[in-house]
């Protein structure tokens, strides 16, 4: 319930004017980092990624240890075992990858097309985190009114 009041809250202070709208520090820091430390943070992210929504959700954790053990039961050589996570954890950078990658192939031209994603979060940010948190605390309610009436 706090998450959809914190998302309700989020919302109606938001910049009425995106282009009001700032970066969190956070996210602006993003800037000064070379190709490589994007590529560890985009495999960091990815697998914290996967660990809280394990630990976030507790529906997750059993489909997460079931995947593992399936993976496990499989008979899979070593070289597949390591790569269905790697996948995984590839899939879950996408977001940071592929703005490295448009970097990559584009260069100087890319600049353009970087600054446009990157003004967009920052004219929307207070409005995509509110409605986050309402969606978040909307789910987390109904999983919990889901368990007192059961």
């Amino acid at each position: 319930m706090l998450l959809v009041l914190f998302g309700a809250r989020q919302w109606h202070r938001r910049p009425k004017d995106p282009s009001q709208g700032r970066l969190p520090k956070w996210m602006a820091a993003i800037d000064r980092l070379t190709p490589v430390k994007v590529f560890g943070l985009g495999l960091g992210l990815g697998l914290a990624l996967a660990l809280a929504l394990a630990a976030l959700n507790a529906k997750n954790a059993p489909l997460t240890i079931a995947a593992a053990a399936s993976i496990g039961s499989a008979g899979l050589s070593v070289g597949q075992e390591i790569t269905s996570p790697t996948i995984f954890v590839l899939i879950a950078t996408l977001g940071l990858l592929a703005p490295l990658g448009v970097y990559m192939v584009g260069g100087e031209r890319a600049k353009t097309t970087l600054g446009d994603w990157k003004d967009w979060p920052a004219q929307h940010n207070v409005a995509v985190m509110a409605v986050l948190f309402f969606v978040i605390g909307l789910k987390l309610l109904g999983d919990g009114i889901g368990i007192l009436t059961s």
